[in-house]
């Protein structure tokens, strides 16, 4: 289904300083009112792979009339690909890793309604009322030490495994989506972003940049102030907009 877009949108994506291969992903479809950025497992052969396979599975799902059919394709989808990475390690011959996997951020847009779907720690930010919000909540040791331990934020980031991821797509052989729907008003902005790029960046420097009318002049904000820094890992983003 081809809709209208009232929504206007852009999209980068770039290795960094450091890393030589990009293992992420992004899809950039406002005609379809979906967006996904997908960081593939660094460390793990085959993090591309597993990135690239979420956005391009993503990308050519039936676009259903409905919304709640919608959601629950994109869903199915993600959970299809867990299995699917799982089983690539049995077929892919001279393999030594035992994950192939990626973590997964999506928004779901149709008129009024939108939903956030997400696993792993790429993130899913509002602009809304001169506000920034974190509307996803990481899946990383870091925030589980925050949750369950009480640590503060400077504590939980102290612990040597704190990037640690507790969920992915094609990391475990269950695989659980958090899932956010909201209603969507005049003027709001998104951001979906890899954790190279907002590592990289502070709270009010994601929400300067998203407080520009035009989502390309964001996203150059967003990349010109993230590689001005370290940029160890890569970095994508998608800046979405009325």
């Amino acid at each position: 289904m081809l809709v209208a877009s009232a929504w206007r949108s852009a999209a980068r994506t770039d290795p960094g300083k450091v890393r030589a291969r990009n293992e992420d992903a992004f899809l950039d479809s406002p005609q379809h009112g979906l967006w996904v950025v997908a960081d593939g497992m660094g460390g793990h052969q085959g993090g591309d792979i597993a990135s690239q396979l979420i956005v391009a599975s993503l990308a050519e799902l039936p676009q259903h009339e409905d919304f709640d059919e919608r959601l629950k394709a994109i869903r199915q989808c993600l959970h299809w690909l867990n299995r699917r990475l799982g089983q690539e390690l049995t077929v892919t011959a001279g393999r030594h890793d035992s994950i192939m996997g990626s973590t997964v951020v999506a928004l779901l847009v149709e008129g009024n309604r939108a939903a956030c779907i997400w696993a792993g720690d790429s993130r899913c930010y509002m602009w809304r009322g001169q506000r920034l919000y974190q509307l996803s909540k990481d899946h990383s040791l870091q925030q589980q030490l925050i949750d369950e331990q009480q640590m503060s934020v400077e504590q939980a980031a102290a612990h040597p495994a704190a990037q640690a991821l507790t969920r992915a797509v094609g990391a475990a052989e269950t695989l659980t989506l958090d899932v956010l729907e909201l209603e969507v008003y005049p003027g709001d902005a998104f951001l979906l972003c890899s954790d190279g790029l907002y590592q990289g960046l502070s709270s009010d420097a994601l929400g300067n940049a998203l407080s520009l009318s035009a989502p390309h002049v964001a996203l150059e904000r967003l990349f010109d102030g993230a590689l001005r820094g370290a940029a160890r890992d890569n970095l994508t983003a998608v800046v979405i907009r009325q």
